[in-house]
C-alpha cells in the first residue's frame, strides 16, 4: 500500500483545493475520505484548503470530479474546482483542449485555452428556479421573499448546488459570518444553501459568498458567481447577457446564451508535493 500520496495544490480566484489523482487507482478508501479531507484542509496545521478534489475514472466522461468540502461533506459541484480539474486534466491526461467532467450534478463540458495564463469556459447548464429543484420548501419560485430568522429578501436557484442570493447596497459593510448562517441553515432549504450577497457596481456585480461545507466566506465561489448573475438578471438588477462578476479573489465572466449559463475564469497551479496517508 502506498504510504505517501502525490498531490497538487491549485486555486481558482483564491478558492483553493488539494487535487488527488485517483484515475489509475484509489488512493484514499471511501470510508476515510471525509476525515482525510478534514485533516489536510485544516489551515495552519496542514496543507490547508477549501476542499479536496478527488479525480476518478468515469464511464461517461473524460473523468469524474468529486469535491469534498473542508468539513468532510461531499458537494454536488464546484465551479472554481472544475476549472482546476480541467487544468490538471489538459496538462497531465489529454492533449485535447475540451474535456468533459462528470460530477454529482451532471457531466459538464469545459473549453480551455492557455496563452500567458490558463483560462476555462464551463457550460454550467440552465439555472433552476423551481423550489423543488433548488430544493426549497413550498411551491413556485423563491424570488425576493422574506424568510424566517432573517430581515433580508432572499432569492434562490440551483446551478449544480443550491444558492441563496441577497441584494444589498453596501456589500462591504455586511457581517457575513453573522448574516449568512441564518439563511444557510434556514429550514426552508432542506439541504442547506450557499449564501451570496451581491451589489451592482457600474456594469458588473460584486459578490461575497458564504459556502456551505466550508462554513465561512471564501475568496471566490464559481457556482455562487453564476447564481448571483442569474438572480441579478431574473430580478432586473442587471439586463445583460454577459456579466462580469467581481469577488475578493478575482473576476469571472458569466455569459448567458438561450438561458444556458457559461462561466469563464482562470485556474492556477500553486505547487506539487507528497503527503503521508
Amino acid at each position: 500500500m502506498t504510504k505517501t500520496i502525490k498531490f497538487t495544490k491549485m486555486h481558482g480566484n483564491g478558492n483553493d483545493f488539494i487535487i488527488i489523482d485517483e484515475i489509475d487507482q484509489t488512493l484514499i478508501p471511501e470510508s476515510k475520505k471525509p476525515n482525510f479531507t478534514k485533516k489536510h484542509c485544516k489551515r495552519k496545521f496542514n496543507i490547508g484548503a477549501d476542499g479536496i478534489l478527488y479525480l476518478q475514472p468515469s464511464k461517461k466522461a473524460d473523468l469524474k470530479m468529486r469535491i469534498f468540502n473542508s468539513d468532510g461533506t461531499e458537494a454536488e459541484m464546484c465551479g472554481n474546482g472544475i476549472r482546476c480539474a480541467a487544468k490538471y486534466t489538459v496538462e497531465n491526461k489529454t492533449k485535447n483542449n475540451t474535456v468533459n467532467i462528470e460530477t454529482k450534478a451532471g457531466t459538464l463540458e469545459i473549453e480551455t485555452k492557455q496563452n500567458n495564463k490558463f483560462w476555462a469556459k464551463v457550460n454550467m447548464g440552465k439555472p433552476l428556479y423551481n423550489r423543488k429543484k433548488i430544493p426549497a420548501k413550498h411551491k413556485g419560485e423563491l424570488i425576493k421573499q422574506k424568510i424566517n430568522n432573517t430581515n433580508h429578501e432572499v432569492s434562490a436557484c440551483n446551478v449544480g448546488v443550491p444558492h441563496a442570493v441577497v441584494q444589498t447596497n453596501d456589500i462591504e459593510s455586511i457581517d457575513i459570518m453573522q448574516e449568512a448562517p441564518p439563511i444557510r441553515n434556514n429550514p426552508i432549504f432542506p439541504e442547506g444553501a450557499n449564501v451570496n450577497f451581491i451589489q451592482k457596481h457600474k456594469n458588473k456585480i460584486l459578490v461575497r459568498t458564504y459556502e456551505r461545507g466550508v462554513e465561512a466566506e471564501t475568496l471566490s465561489c464559481g457556482t455562487g458567481s453564476v447564481a448571483s448573475a442569474a438572480i441579478a438578471r431574473k430580478t432586473g438588477l442587471i439586463d445583460k447577457n454577459t456579466i462580469p462578476v467581481e469577488t475578493k479573489g478575482g473576476e469571472l465572466k458569466i455569459i448567458f446564451q438561450n438561458n444556458t449559463a457559461y462561466m469563464e475564469g482562470p485556474a492556477k497551479t500553486v505547487y506539487e508535493g507528497t503527503l503521508k496517508k
